[in-house]
């Protein structure tokens, strides 16, 4: 049985790829492309806006009451994500949320909306990337108390808004977690002396259309060790996102992550 999905957040350059790739996947049927009520696009087809073939499917401000779906994926704003888990919470719909830069209140409020329906809410949807995550702290917790320097680079193309970028920004909640530094520096400038043990270095590189790298270093005295990831095409985060819902439709209330959908 395919998955009926709807995507809110369909007119973004992340919402486009998302309605591409659903239609294309034999195990997805996209039933609903939503964006806020002021978007240029509205009514246009989901499908041919997405730049393929006409889908029969409008962008709509709106999930229709008579639209079953198994799934919702969130790729959209802040706003547009608590929107949408209204509409999600109320009628029971598992929600994956792939948006980041929520408030700290908008953050408890997609942690009580696990109390109603399937949640999923992930910094990155790159299946590669959540790998990393466990891997890092893999490595983390193994180089604990062994006088490594943790140090990460992030780099993204020149529209990006937010620095550091939220995966950096985890990347480096999961070393402080297992090896306690408590500083993070955003880069160095000037005669700042001898590096403490107690930092993570976070520099941001933003340049052309690089979709996205992540290195995560840790280094001592004599050797050094890269866990990388290099995004090239903005298809891994959607296909992500995609393998996400499938996983998550039918799931009962309750928060998952894409260590679940991994399996790991």
């Amino acid at each position: 049985m395919k998955t009926r999905l709807a995507i809110n957040g369909a007119c973004g350059r992340m919402g486009q790829r998302l309605v591409a790739l659903a239609s294309e996947d034999p195990h997805l049927h996209l039933v609903a492309a939503l964006d806020h009520a002021t978007h240029p696009h509205q009514n246009r087809d989901a499908g041919e806006l997405a730049g393929g073939n006409h889908l029969g499917i409008p962008i709509r401000a709106e999930l229709p009451v008579s639209t079953a779906v198994d799934c919702v994926i969130d790729f959209s704003s802040p706003a547009g994500t608590m929107a949408i888990l209204k509409t999600c919470t109320d009628r029971k719909i598992p929600i994956v949320i792939a948006t980041t830069g929520h408030t700290d209140a908008e953050r408890a409020e997609i942690q009580a909306a696990a109390h109603q329906t399937a949640v999923l809410a992930a910094p990155n949807m790159s299946l590669v990337v959540n790998l990393l995550f466990k891997l890092t702290r893999l490595t983390a917790e193994v180089l604990n108390d062994k006088g490594f320097d943790v140090e990460i680079i992030e780099r993204h193309h020149r529209f990006k808004k937010d620095s550091p970028s939220g995966t950096a920004a985890y990347f480096a909640s999961i070393v402080q977690q297992a090896m306690g530094q408590l500083q993070l520096r955003h880069g160095r400038e000037g005669i700042v002396g001898e590096r403490p043990a107690g930092e993570i270095g976070i520099h941001a590189v933003r340049a052309g259309d690089n979709v996205g790298e992540h290195t995560i270093i840790f280094s001592t005295l004599g050797e050094t060790l890269e866990l990388v990831h290099k995004g090239t095409s903005r298809d891994s985060y959607a296909k992500g996102a995609l393998e996400a819902a499938k996983f998550l439709a039918g799931k009962g209330a309750g928060h998952y992550t894409m260590n679940d959908v991994l399996g790991i």
